[in-house]
Parts: structure tokens; sequence; C-alpha cells
């Protein structure tokens, strides 16, 4: 009886995790809490109710999580962070990594701004490409201007 209450425990704390993250990541695990809880109730010894939590958990972890977290991400946006990489933006304070000091505009919104590069200084005016977000401060880069034009 104790081990029946034991894996019930396990397995409404693994539930009350998933519901508060939402990760999809201790279901798989509270799925084979019930089934070990199952055996528990029906007399199996302790050994092998362990052995059916880990083999059902590894087995749902394997074989449903990557069809689960394919049809529960597609409808995510990225947000504005994840969307102004790759973007196109225009210099509105020279940047200087060394002065510590730098501004861009980009999509109608101002933000702080660095060099790519230790030692270049991008100027006012020049349009740069965003190679990544550090903070709140967007990592760019001068856009490169095509020969030939």
């Amino acid at each position: 009886m104790m081990e029946v209450i034991s894996w019930l425990a396990l397995l409404i704390v693994l539930v009350v995790i998933e519901l508060a993250t939402m990760g999809l990541t201790t279901i798989w695990f509270a799925g084979g809490a019930l089934v070990a809880t199952i055996a528990a109730a029906c007399g199996a010894p302790l050994f092998l109710q362990i052995a059916l939590f880990l083999i059902v958990s590894v087995v749902l972890l394997v074989f449903t999580r990557p069809l689960a977290m394919r049809y529960f991400n597609t409808g995510r946006t990225k947000t504005n962070v994840d969307s102004v990489i790759g973007e196109r933006g225009i210099v509105t304070e020279a940047i200087d990594n060394l002065k510590g000091c730098g501004q861009v505009t980009l999509n109608g919104m101002q933000w702080t701004a660095r060099s790519a590069q230790e030692e270049i200084t991008i100027p006012e005016g020049t349009v740069v490409l965003v190679e990544s977000v550090d903070g709140v401060k967007l990592i760019v880069k001068a856009e490169k201007e095509e020969s030939g034009l």
C-alpha cells in the first residue's frame, strides 16, 4: 500500500510541475509513474515497478515527444528579439564599443547597439545588419555595399 501512495505522490508532483512549466518534459515521467502506480496496486514487486517506470518513461519520451513538439510549437510566433536577427537598421548614433555608445533605428524603434567587431566604429547613417541580441543591445555589423553598382 505504501508503494502505491509513493508512486501516486510522484505522479501528482510530476503533473503539477508539468502544469506549472508547460515544457513537455515531466509529463512523460508522469506516464511512467502512472504505470508504476497501477503495477504497485496489482501487487507487482518493487523492482518491476521501477523497471516499468523507467521503460515507459523512456519510451514515451523518445517516441512521442518529437511528435508532440511538432504539433504544440506550430503556432509559436517569434518574439521581438527573435524577429530582429537578420533585419536591417540604420545607425542614428555612431557605434563605438570602446566608448560604449551607439544606437540603431530598426522598424521604427530605437535600440542600443554595439559592433560585432570590437575594433570597428560604425558611423551615423550606416545601414547595418543585426547579427544577434545581447540583453537589450543589438549586435550589428555594417552592411557590405555590393561592388559594381
